[in-house]
């Protein structure tokens, strides 16, 4: 993909707007028309893209207004089909699975594939897609070292034979998404053969399950995000999914047709966001929120201006 600079950026959102710096006003033209609201999901990813956003928009004169941190894909899906937001972050496998409502076994294993699929289908719900980044922050299911070492399990082939025959041994700790979405736990029960009891469940936050997992307790294994940086930092091992029943979840941004159509400089924003955002890319940043606690404003305002898409 073909990275726009700051300078680049500033430059065609203000030819295409026709319009002049003013003092107090945004490029775009001033005043409330030019206002973007800007959503996201309430996991430390989200909430840190979220920022990456805001702080890139602002930059480019937009009138931002901060609501990230919405729970729940449902929910933050309904903020922007209803107008309550603008645009948010959304993943290429969500899209697929739990907003468009198709079968897991039916994703395409490409996620070029995929992330064109979504797009194309989405649009006619008036949700346009912009580019795919090359992070995939996929489902999965960790254990610390220890754990996974001392019960010898390195796929989750292994993990459904200890489900079926010693089901607290794989005990999971897991958010309540993750246990009633169809691309979540009732895909890798229904692909790898097992159930695992209630009693064997515990369901809390996502994020308090990083801090669990290191003493086993409640629960030896964990739902964890392929690239949240918790997974390095609290000596955790992500279990093989041998049977690839997690589909690419690979980043995009979400925003209304309308928006766009009125505002196409968002765009010419964030894809050259998107370009960057590499599994590596999103782990370095994740670490620095997750690990080191860093302000995800920091951290987002830092990356942006690193890679020279805003002003120092």
């Amino acid at each position: 993909m073909h990275i726009v600079r700051a300078t680049s950026i500033r430059l065609v959102a203000l030819l295409g707007a026709l319009s002049v710096t003013v003092t107090g006003c945004s490029v775009f033209g001033g005043g409330d028309d030019d206002s973007i609201s800007v959503g996201s999901k309430e996991f430390n990813e989200q909430l840190l893209l979220g920022q990456i956003a805001i702080v890139a928009l602002e930059d480019a004169g937009f009138d931002v207004s901060d609501e990230t941190g919405i729970q729940g894909t449902n929910n933050v899906r309904a903020s922007l089909e209803s107008g309550e937001i603008d645009l948010y972050w959304e993943y290429t496998g969500t899209g697929w699975n739990e907003i468009l409502g198709h079968e897991v076994a039916d994703a395409s294993t490409d996620p070029a594939e995929l992330a064109e699929a979504v797009a194309a289908e989405d649009l006619a719900n008036g949700i346009v897609w912009l580019d795919r980044a090359e992070a995939n922050n996929t489902y999965a299911i960790a254990a610390a070292t220890d754990t996974a070492t001392a019960l010898g399990i390195t796929t989750m082939s292994d993990y459904a034979e200890l489900a079926n025959q010693d089901p607290d041994a794989a005990s999971l700790c897991a958010a309540e998404e993750f246990l009633d979405r169809v691309d979540g736990w009732p895909a890798v029960e229904s692909t790898y053969g097992f159930e695992l009891p209630d009693g064997a469940v515990s369901e809390m936050e996502l994020n308090v399950i990083y801090t669990r997992l290191p003493q086993a307790d409640p629960c030896n294994f964990g739902e964890v995000f392929a690239t949240d940086g918790r997974i390095g930092g609290n000596d955790l091992v992500v279990i093989e999914d041998d049977q690839s029943v997690f589909v690419a979840y690979n980043i995009s941004m979400t925003v209304r047709e309308d928006v766009l159509e009125e505002f196409p400089e968002i765009a010419e924003v964030m894809n050259p966001i998107l370009a960057l955002l590499t599994n590596e890319k999103m782990l370095e940043l994740n670490t620095r929120v997750d690990v080191a606690t860093e302000d995800p404003e920091d951290v987002a305002r830092d990356f942006l201006q690193q890679e020279g898409l805003i002003e120092g």
